[in-house]
This record gives C-alpha cells, sequence and structure tokens, in this order.
C-alpha cells in the first residue's frame, strides 16, 4: 500500500493540509481547521499519526490543538500552561515537538511546557526560566519566542532550545538545568567588542541532522553555522551563500551532510529573497559548498520572505522538500530539490510547514 505524505501547515488563519497518496505526483488541500486560529507551528508524531498544533495570541489566548484522525476533527487544551500568578502570561503557543509519548511546547513569552498524557495538561519546565541570564533575554521582531525544540534520539534528557532573542540553550537533565551554547555565534547588532556574547544572539532556527546527535544546523541572525560537539562550538558555514541572513534550516532525512537553506536578502534590505528570485540552497557536504536550486520557482517579481519554521523535509527516498510563503504560496519537490511545483497559492501567510508520512 502507497505511503500517504501530509503536508502540515500553520497559518495566520488556522491549520491546512496538503496531502498526497501518488507518490508526491499530485496534492488535495484541507483546511481551514482549529477555528481559523493563528497556528504558529503543527507537527505530526510519527509513532501514533496524531497531529499537534501551537497556537493563540493575546487575543485568543495559548492553546494546543490535536487531531487524531489526520485533521478531520481536532481538540484543544490549555491546562497547565500558564506562568506562576504575578508573571507576564503566557500570550501564545509558538512551537511544538514530540518524543517518546511527551509533547514538548514552547511558548511566548520564552519558555517551554511538556505534557505526558498527549497533550491535554501541561507542566511548566521551570529550569529554564531560573537561568541566570533570563532578566537579559530580550525579544526579537515576533516577541520573545521559543521556537526551536531539538530533542535527542536515544537520550530523553537531553534537549536543545533556540529562543529569540536570547540564543540556543542545552540541558542534560531534562530540564531541570540548562546552559547557553552560543559560542562562535555572532550578535553583529551588538557593541562593537560585545558581538560574541555567551546569549543574547537572535537564534532563528536549529535543526538536528541525521543519525548525528551532536551535529546541529543553525540559521542566526547573523550566518549560518554548524556544530559537531552539540552546540558546545559553532563554526560559520555561510560562505558561498548569498546572504548570511534568514530563517528557515531544513536536514535531510537520512544524510546528516546534506541540509536546504533559503536566504533572504538581509534584516534591513527588505527580507526577501535575493534579487526577488527563488532560490533554495543545498549542501552535500555539511556546509562546505553551496548550490541554488531555482527550477520551477519564479525568478522574477519574487518578493515574499519564508519564515523560521516553514521549510521542511519528508522521509521519502528519494526525500522531498518543501517551503511556505509570507504570501500564502506552498512549493514541493519531491526529488530532493532539484525541481519544484506549486502545491497552492493564496493562503493565509503560512507560518510552518512540517511532514508526516502514513500508510495508505
Amino acid at each position: 500500500m502507497a505511503a500517504k505524505v501530509l503536508i502540515l501547515l500553520g497559518t495566520k488563519k488556522g491549520v491546512f493540509i496538503a496531502e498526497s497518496s501518488d507518490g508526491r505526483q499530485t496534492w488535495t488541500l484541507r483546511g481551514p481547521f482549529c477555528e481559523m486560529w493563528p497556528m504558529n507551528h503543527v507537527v505530526g508524531d510519527p509513532a501514533t499519526g496524531a497531529i499537534y498544533g501551537a497556537g493563540g495570541n493575546e487575543w485568543f489566548g495559548p492553546a494546543i490543538w490535536k487531531s487524531t484522525d489526520l485533521g478531520e476533527s481536532w481538540s484543544h487544551s490549555s491546562a497547565g500552561l500558564a506562568y506562576a500568578a504575578g508573571e507576564e502570561p503566557v500570550k501564545s503557543g509558538s512551537s511544538v515537538a514530540v518524543r517518546n509519548g511527551s509533547v514538548f511546547a514552547g511558548v511566548q513569552p520564552a519558555g517551554l511546557f511538556r505534557s505526558d498524557d498527549g497533550g491535554v495538561n501541561w507542566s511548566h519546565i521551570e529550569g529554564l526560566q531560573k537561568h541566570p541570564s533570563r532578566e537579559h533575554w530580550n525579544p526579537g521582531g515576533a516577541g520573545l519566542i521559543l521556537h526551536s525544540i531539538v530533542t535527542h534520539p536515544e537520550d530523553p534528557d537531553q534537549i536543545w532550545i533556540g529562543i529569540s532573542s536570547a540564543g540556543v540553550f542545552y540541558t542534560a537533565d531534562g530540564g531541570k538545568t540548562w546552559e547557553p551554547r552560543n559560542r562562535g555565534t555572532r550578535a553583529d547588532f551588538m557593541p562593537e567588542g560585545m558581538n560574541y556574547p555567551e546569549y543574547g544572539q537572535c537564534v532563528h532556527n536549529v535543526v538536528m541532522a541525521a543519525g548525528m546527535p551532536d551535529r546541529l544546523y543553525q540559521q542566526n541572525h547573523c550566518g549560518m553555522y554548524r556544530s559537531d560537539d552539540g552546540g558546545v562550538e559553532w563554526q560559520s558555514i555561510e560562505n558561498g551563500l548569498p546572504s548570511d541572513f534568514g530563517f528557515p534550516v531544513a536536514a535531510h532525512p537520512r544524510d546528516p551532510d546534506t541540509l536546504y537553506l533559503l536566504p533572504l536578502n538581509g534584516a534591513a534590505e527588505g527580507r526577501f529573497v535575493p534579487d526577488a528570485k527563488a532560490a533554495v540552497w543545498r549542501s552535500r557536504d555539511g556546509g562546505q559548498t553551496w548550490k541554488d536550486l531555482r527550477e520551477g520557482l519564479p525568478q522574477e517579481s519574487a518578493y515574499f520572505g519564508v519564515l523560521r519554521q516553514a521549510m521542511a523535509t519528508d522521509r521519502m527516498d528519494p526525500a522531498g522538500v518543501y517551503f511556505g510563503t509570507s504570501g500564502g504560496a506552498l512549493f514541493a519537490s519531491n526529488d530532493e530539490g532539484d525541481s519544484w511545483s506549486m502545491v497552492a497559492e493564496h493562503l493565509p501567510a503560512i507560518l510552518s510547514v512540517e511532514t508526516l508520512v502514513v500508510d495508505g
């Protein structure tokens, strides 16, 4: 039976799902779901087929949505998704990750919560908030959000998170204690001589390489980086790219040396694709060299951006690669980025793209 591939889209007006059951040749689109709440990040659990979405804003409040029937019906919960009385309230869910039966949620203002009952009840992982640098965390352009949650595939106590704009933090004890892991990453917006701080960088996205838990890739406000020691040290890999600025990075599902970026023209230059010509950039050697992939992508008047969680791969062979734009277009490649087609257009602004592969 052929596998069914789902592209899960978080948008400013609910969740949409693009679905293919013919080898990713054609796609059908469903949605919007989740009562058209702003949905910042939507992921699927490959072990159970459940779909989780982090959403809300200051008007709706925070909640984590869940579907157990591939998006046909949804429920949501915010039980426990709150800070202690007197603290700044949680405004929204900003990210979600699933690992070994546990669900993790990042929120705004930056914090991390955990559920062990499928997203019904949540508990605050307080160790992160107690880090001595907390009083110095400042919001990025989208607010003070915890947007990247990277879990170790074998050790449940190891977690990496990314906060804009505080940086990357790591725990080896399930969240009781945390340490910043930003050595080698720049913060060019800092005064000269202070632009390599221990914390305070505006990390945009962090992903783990397939089969190599100690290898991490990071797109930062100020550069593109790789770490081969779990973030203890970062090395720049932006040589050959058209810009040191962008938001998304996606790892290949099997090859730890292959990754995908979608650079933008700069933080102060409009934040759209360079020269208004769309390209995904692929490296096959861990970021030493890069190739621009343009076939099927618009090469004129493309003034769109792609946000930090809006690019993903699937686990098929060859791997699929997908990204969604600020203008509501969804692009897909079924040949590891060599060629592209547009799956959907005129959607609300796409905030996240993830995939789920299930039996057909």
